[in-house]
């Protein structure tokens, strides 16, 4: 989660600042009072749907009802602007990918496509180990005519790979940060576990979103549906635990249509700010909720944080 102690000292220093620092200026204004810069502030990015998955715009603060450890809390600063975007592209090119590969590239040629002049994106490969194919770039064409020659082929270490996304997120330029996973979420090759992954996630101040590629197997044996149906599912436990949404795309589907759904979830998100409860105990892990008083919706938010 988003939490860090400000000082007067830390307000002039430069855009490599925690997010926290980086928004907290423009959070006090739109909350119409002076904020202490020695105050504690958590920022909770949250999404909307309605019922049919549909992004939900126009809500107000006074929709939402935030909770820290079961706790009511007070939202001092609310805000649904649409703001640049940095973005982790993990791309799941390993032998799993084998007749899913087009349709993959065909999803994030759709993503480029509607970018944002501001938008910036890394592009990070999964096979028998991460590859790292490009660093931060507003040009993000560039990254989809690259992908488009990739071949697939290798074990699948998208664990490893989700991870060392998750790291680089840390050099991200924009306050709004997301990583996009276009996989069948199967692994196969990974050194790391999936809850040390999990642990990660929680703790990166990253929203990830997942493209889950025609993961659902419809002739294949029992076993081979299973391991569809674990990739669905750790697809998904990402996504929820860190705010984000999971989509999926088959061969039935057009890739524009969904990623054209994903990016407006990851543009128009309401950010909540909240004063935590004192003493503040580093190392402890606070649950978060988020409610709302719209029916028929629902709210992805991170389900909490602790203090660094």
């Amino acid at each position: 989660m988003w939490c860090r102690r400000l000082s007067t000292k830390e307000n002039r220093m430069s855009k490599s600042l925690p997010v926290a620092l980086v928004l907290f200026t423009a959070l006090a204004r739109l909350a119409g009072q002076t904020m202490s810069t020695d105050a504690r502030l958590v920022l909770v990015p949250v999404s909307v749907t309605d019922s049919r998955g549909a992004t939900v715009t126009g809500l107000e603060r006074g929709n939402f009802t935030l909770f820290e450890d079961k706790r009511p809390r007070d939202i001092v600063a609310f805000s649904a602007e649409d703001s640049p975007l940095s973005a982790g592209l993990v791309f799941d090119i390993s032998g799993s990918m084998r007749g899913k590969l087009d349709l993959a590239k065909s999803t994030l040629r759709a993503f480029a496509d509607n970018a944002n002049a501001t938008d910036e994106a890394f592009l990070f490969t999964v096979s028998s180990r991460p590859g790292a194919s490009s660093g931060f770039t507003t040009d993000l064409s560039s990254l989809a005519e690259e992908a488009s020659f990739l071949k697939a082929a290798g074990d699948t270490a998208l664990i490893d790979t989700v991870y060392e996304g998750l790291e680089r997120m840390r050099s991200a330029s924009h306050a709004r940060r997301v990583l996009l996973i276009l996989s069948d979420g199967m692994d196969n090759h990974s050194r790391r576990s999936r809850s040390e992954l999990m642990r990660m996630a929680q703790e990166a101040n990253v929203q990830v979103y997942a493209i889950a590629i025609d993961a659902r197997v419809r002739t294949g044996k029992a076993l081979e549906q299973q391991d569809a149906q674990r990739g669905l599912a750790f697809l998904q436990d990402l996504a929820d635990n860190t705010g984000g949404l999971r989509f999926i795309v088959s061969d039935r589907d057009d890739p524009r249509s969904v990623i054209a759904r994903a990016i407006l979830s990851m543009r128009n998100q309401y950010l909540l700010a909240y004063r935590p409860a004192q003493p503040v105990q580093p190392g402890k892990w606070h649950r978060i909720r988020v409610k709302l008083n719209v029916a028929h919706t629902n709210v992805s938010a991170r389900n909490g944080y602790s203090w660094q």
